[in-house]
């Protein structure tokens, strides 16, 4: 912020590569002037600074992550720089940090040396140019300490944090350049605290905050003249004590006054808490809240406060679409002005005819052997502002034989007809029960025309249920339906299983509210649709992170497979945290467990699909490839011939290293939604030994969440979590 201008980015928005939104700061009500650059920069906006005559915008991850850093003028907003380091190597993310002192420029290179990191070092000349003088780094970094994750500067006085280490470094100019002079990191703290989050160099102090240190902590440094060191003075800490509260995530300060952010308390709305110094030392004076309305917005995830206004970013407002709180201070208190926001945008929808996959590539996606036949947008589906996508079913009117997607959202059910692939239709949309609140995961399966709904962390949702017949008679403009019934035996549940040959559905991860079931297995009679009646519960103690039986997913079957001992048995296979959960429900009132196995490497059992033959079940992990327990994304493959005694015979490793998700098999082949690798194709003709056939790829920064490969028509049906809808055909159909 300046004397007359406030600067809002959007780094994170999959359709472009960022953008800075520049609002008038006597209205800032009014529309804005919105700067943006070329298309194929990533991450423009996420750090901003500015004086009266420039602006400078980071873009991290230009170049290859190399990064950038474009200089504007004020009075105009015309670029006038690109400022790049001497000897950018890829995943430097330069740019990450900036900081603007007295005739210098700081950019810090979190990524640099095996994201080591670095700090460049830039003089400003009379004619207005930079150049680069020198690059700092601290006294005994290591691959992985992210050194210029922050930095600040004042007068001859700055600080660079080393998030990853948990440390800050104060630096001092003297005539031959700036040296070291102190490393902040108290005993007291953890490498995890990530301390440096936040900086800040206030009237030669610095103020140093570590949000994951507890509840959140916040340090005072001041300038010992007689050791030319920073010493600790004061620690910062919220009256109100909460378990995590961020306590620390963004600095700010206002004359004698220290503004705080703790933008996970308030249970995820946020607080911004006041302190003023005086003769006694620092007193809190206020606490910032946001109006209950907001809901889990983060209000305090960053703060710039100058003279009577206040901007505060509410990263989480709207489902983390996020905006800003720009606060006025009224002669007694501070009030809320106005809430800056964007709208709902994203890729533009294709439709109205097949775009092949050529050389690599349908429009602007990777893929192999794998067609676009249309894509429809969140916005476009019946998704508000921050609304994603999650799970999808499918299901076909026995009456027309027009093929729906059942989509799910974050905060409701988008219902598409997809008949004619390449020109998809939204039909309506299903809102979330009253009462119950938006949240990552929802799941659908379908029985007897009817959709099963649940959705996780949502409160009082229960499960949703909803005459799909309704669909068919929507010939015009989309509706909002009403759910035909409520299931209200639990409260929140992570995923729901329906066996269409059996006429029983499995809630697994209840949670919040009714029978439970340990998270295990909550069991319904569906047979007499709509109506839902509850027949018990299964879960197996030994299995679940709290050995309480949870699961996250599974399957069940009629089972029709080798082992005869079995054979015409209800089983359901059970992706349990820990383990492959296997177990017969025939017997509703006394479910048995048959067997559980677990396996090397495990992080978080996942999901998981059986073959045609129920030979082999393959599953996923969803944890083993961001903890790096694995070289590439990793699928195992069970044989379960023999029900009690399954045995892990082979782990296919694919050459991407993107988490898993969702699997399902059709046929001889297998669909992975596997995060940012997308859509994975596998040809199991050889059941040990998956070879990928077709691949389609979203966009970069987006997850590939779930798809539906049950269409007769071969119509493949792909969710993005950030970009909306696409309706797939693979190249050849018999394999």
């Amino acid at each position: 912020m300046t004397d007359h201008h406030i600067f809002i980015g959007e780094a994170l928005n999959v359709a472009y590569p960022g953008e800075v939104y520049i609002y008038a700061r006597k209205n800032p009500a009014a529309e804005p002037h919105i700067l943006s650059v070329n298309q194929e920069l990533e991450r423009f906006g996420r750090t901003i600074v500015a004086n009266a005559e420039i602006l400078l915008v980071g873009a991290h991850e230009a170049d290859g992550g190399r990064g950038a850093v474009y200089v504007f003028q004020t009075d105009t907003w015309e670029q006038v720089a690109r400022l790049t380091a001497s000897d950018a190597e890829i995943g430097d993310q330069f740019g990450y940090s900036i900081a603007l002192g007295m005739g210098e420029l700081m950019i810090g290179a979190s990524g640099r040396m095996e994201s080591a990191g670095s700090v460049y070092v830039f003089r400003e000349n009379n004619d207005g140019t930079f150049s680069e003088t020198t690059i700092l780094t601290a006294e005994g970094l290591e691959p992985g300490d992210s050194f210029g994750s922050a930095v600040a500067i004042e007068k001859n006085k700055a600080v660079i944090s080393a998030v990853a280490r948990g440390a800050a470094y104060a630096f001092l100019r003297e005539p031959q350049g700036w040296r070291q002079t102190t490393k902040l990191a108290p005993d007291f703290l953890t490498e995890q605290s990530r301390m440096g989050s936040a900086l800040l160099l206030h009237q030669e102090r610095i103020y140093v905050g570590a949000p994951k240190q507890g509840q959140g902590i916040v340090l005072e440094y001041r300038w010992d003249e007689q050791t030319s060191q920073f010493r600790m003075s004061n620690q910062f800490q919220p009256f109100n004590r909460e378990e995590v509260s961020q306590f620390g995530a963004a600095l700010a300060a206002r004359e004698d006054e220290l503004w705080i952010g703790a933008n996970l308390s308030n249970q995820g709305r946020g607080t911004v808490h006041q302190f003023r110094s005086g003769e006694n030392g620092w007193t809190e004076i206020s606490q910032l809240m946001p109006n209950e309305s907001i809901g889990r917005a983060a209000f305090g995830s960053r703060i710039a406060v100058q003279g009577d206004i206040a901007v505060i970013g509410s990263v989480y407002m709207d489902s983390r679409a996020g905006g800003a709180i720009i606060l006025r201070h009224g002669g007694t208190k501070w009030v809320t002005e106005t809430i800056l926001i964007n709208q709902a945008k994203g890729h533009d929808a294709v439709t109205g005819g097949e775009i092949r996959c050529t050389e690599g590539m349908a429009l602007r996606w990777a893929c192999m052997d794998v067609d676009l036949t249309s894509f429809l947008p969140i916005p476009e589906i019946g998704g508000s502002r921050g609304s994603r996508l999650n799970d999808i079913w499918g299901w076909v009117d026995s009456e027309t034989s027009r093929e729906y997607a059942l989509v799910g959202r974050n905060d409701g059910t988008s219902f598409v007809d997809v008949t004619h692939p390449e020109y998809p239709r939204y039909v309506g949309n299903l809102p979330m029960p009253s009462g119950s609140v938006a949240n990552v995961w929802r799941d659908i399966k379908v029985y007897a025309d009817h959709a099963f709904i649940v959705a996780d962390g949502a409160g009082q949702h229960g499960v949703q249920v909803f005459d799909l017949t309704q669909l068919r008679e929507i010939k015009g403009e989309p509706v909002t339906f009403k759910e035909t019934l409520n299931y209200a035996g639990v409260a929140s549940a992570h995923n729901i299983v329906v066996n269409e040959e059996t006429g029983y559905g499995f809630i697994v991860g209840a949670n919040g509210g009714g029978e439970t079931c340990g998270g295990g297995l909550h069991m319904l009679d569906l047979r007499d649709s709509p109506r839902v009646r509850f027949v018990g519960c299964f879960a197996d103690p030994n299995t679940g992170r709290r050995k309480t039986g949870y699961s996250h997913d599974a399957q069940c079957v009629i089972y029709s497979g080798t082992d005869v001992r079995y054979s015409g048995k209800e089983i359901c296979f059970g992706s349990n945290e820990t383990a492959l959960s296997i177990a017969d429900v025939t017997d509703k009132d006394n479910p048995v467990a048959i067997s559980m196995a677990t396996y090397p490497k495990v992080a978080y059992t996942h999901q998981g699909w059986l073959a045609e033959d129920h030979r082999y079940f393959y599953m996923n992990d969803e944890g083993d490839e961001p903890q790096e327990l694995v070289e590439g994304t990793r699928t195992l493959i069970w044989d379960v011939s023999d029900l009690e005694d399954p045995v892990l015979v082979k782990e296919y490793i694919a050459h991407t290293s993107d988490t898993d998700h969702n699997l399902y098999i059709s046929g001889n082949l297998m669909y992975q939604s596997n995060y940012g690798a997308g859509l994975r194709i596998l040809d199991l003709t050889k059941p040990e030994d998956p070879e990928e056939i077709g691949f389609f790829e979203p966009g970069p920064g987006s997850t590939s969440w779930s798809n539906y490969p049950y269409f007769e028509s071969g119509t493949l049906i792909v969710t993005s979590r950030s970009e909306g809808i696409f309706v797939l055909k693979r190249r050849a159909l018999d394999i």
